[in-house]
């Protein structure tokens, strides 16, 4: 009797330079897609792709200052001033907008088919890591049946959570809920159980009201009894 509501994807390697690696989690998506249909599921969560590497120069989490084009969705600036030291971050990152979107587009026809969200997530993937950007590129598709699949803790280090999820509102199709320990400098710092980091979950939860999202809050942790969760993810839903 238990409900499957989402199902995980995961992982994608849209941006590959390998036309081959790029079929492949095109259908492992595909796939994904088809299993959350047959479970019941209204949703995938889908990780388009990534960038980073020691050879590429990016910008610490605090020091983000990102302009993009709205009408593109192409990164111009990541950071305040000379931005030549990240040049190639950049190209990587308007390259990897570019061909998640393509590959998207080509899965909207069988999530429309299915009735099965593309729930767009974010994982430290060094992409869309600001609230602006980030609601650009799900929202660029203009398709109900992609949306984004939000986890609280993730984005703690770029900026706060309540301001994604107030840039998001409604293109919110699931969230996930951890949380996220910043150091005493705001640099930095771990991921701990939820209500024991630096978000403030009173506010979180009075985004997502007005947000309108009314859906599943899944935690996404370990360690602690399930009976603590649930008393931790009561008090969540209760706004304390």
């Amino acid at each position: 009797g238990l409900r499957i509501h989402s199902v995980l994807r995961g992982w994608a390697s849209f941006n590959s330079d390998d036309p081959k690696e790029v079929e492949s989690s095109l259908k492992v998506t595909e796939d994904a897609l088809r299993a959350a249909h047959a479970f019941g599921a209204d949703a995938v969560l889908l990780v388009p792709c990534r960038v980073g590497g020691k050879d590429l120069a990016m910008p610490e989490a605090w020091e983000f200052d990102i302009q993009f084009d709205e009408k593109t969705g192409h990164v111009k600036k990541v950071v305040a001033g000379d931005n030549a030291r990240y040049q190639a971050y950049i190209e990587a990152q308007n390259r990897a907008t570019d061909t998640s979107r393509a590959a998207v587009q080509k899965l909207i026809p069988l999530a429309k088919k299915l009735k099965v969200v593309i729930a767009l997530e974010n994982v430290w993937n060094n992409l869309w890591v600001k609230p602006a950007l980030y609601k650009n590129f799900v929202a660029s598709f203009h398709d109900e049946w992609v949306k984004s699949y939000f986890d609280v803790g993730n984005h703690v280090k770029y900026d706060r959570p309540e301001n994604f999820i107030r840039a998001l509102g409604p293109l919110i199709a699931k969230v996930h809920i951890k949380d996220f320990q910043l150091n005493p400098d705001g640099h930095g710092g771990k991921f701990v159980h939820p209500r024991d980091g630096s978000i403030n979950w009173p506010v979180v939860r009075q985004a997502l009201d007005d947000a309108g999202y009314n859906g599943w809050l899944t935690i996404e942790d370990g360690g602690l009894p399930l009976e603590e969760f649930g008393k931790r993810l009561d008090q969540i839903i209760a706004g304390r």
